[in-house]
């Protein structure tokens, strides 16, 4: 199975609009990051998890050829402001994409894409068409791919982390309850959020996630969800534990 990071920026991406902070100034293509994503691709199945504004770009950049669904951690707009943009997957492959997500998820993409619900004889021409599916405790399977939804605290809302075998993926949390912490026990390839050095109400810092990676006992482990405040790339990488590292746009990991 391979993982690609096609973004491990926050909702504002790196560099921020108006911000002239060392960071967003960088050159280093490491410190430029879109909003986070995942692309997970196995010999038969190819799914992403979030699709946020960078969507059309990430998937040009990453040469997708074929998408059969995306998982959506939760609702907010960097993680589902490209939906639109799985339209020409739709045209290819001549059906309907499969989109996984909460009911207060479902509630919000059927807000913002009221055009892609409406009835059949009365849908534009060319209008993406979802069949969504929701998200709860049972296992998800895709084809060749048995995935396993785990509930987080995103301050008032409900944010899912996803575990396939021994990789988890788990961004956009403000704590880890007890249960989620059972279920991710065992996970030797962990990637998880860590926005800042200092703490934030809605999300962990670096010194949470690495406390959460450690408890779990994650063998290797990739930081997303990396805000400007975090610092550049190859000031901040070298002081992590052995085992770990700042994920960066376009990183590719075979599990």
């Amino acid at each position: 199975m391979k993982v690609t990071i096609l973004g491990s920026g926050t909702s504002q991406g790196i560099p921020i609009i108006t911000c002239n902070c060392e960071v967003c100034r960088s050159n280093d293509p490491k410190d430029k990051r879109l909003r986070t994503s995942i692309l997970i691709e196995t010999k038969d199945t190819t799914i992403c998890i979030d699709a946020g504004p960078d969507f059309r770009y990430q998937m040009l950049r990453a040469n997708v050829q074929k998408l059969d669904a995306i998982l959506i951690t939760h609702e907010h707009k960097d993680h589902i402001g490209g939906l639109d943009d799985v339209r020409p997957f739709i045209f290819k492959q001549q059906k309907p994409i499969t989109v996984y997500a909460s009911t207060a998820a479902q509630k919000e993409i059927k807000r913002e894409y009221s055009y892609a619900f409406v009835r059949h004889e009365d849908r534009y021409p060319g209008a993406p068409v979802f069949d969504l599916e929701t998200i709860n405790h049972q296992p998800i399977t895709i084809n060749d791919l048995i995935i396993k939804p785990i509930k987080l605290k995103h301050y008032t809302l409900t944010s899912y982390a996803f575990r396939i075998g021994n990789f988890a993926y788990v961004t956009d949390l403000s704590e880890l309850p007890r249960r989620a912490y059972k279920e991710l026990k065992g996970v030797e390839y962990l990637i998880i959020e860590a926005l800042r050095h200092t703490p934030h109400y809605s999300h962990i810092s670096l010194s949470e996630a690495i406390d959460i990676a450690n408890m779990i006992g994650a063998k290797k482990v990739w930081f997303t969800h990396i805000s400007h405040d975090m610092g550049k790339y190859a000031d901040t990488n070298p002081t992590l534990p052995e085992n770990m590292m700042l994920a960066y746009d376009g990183l590719e990991i075979i599990i």
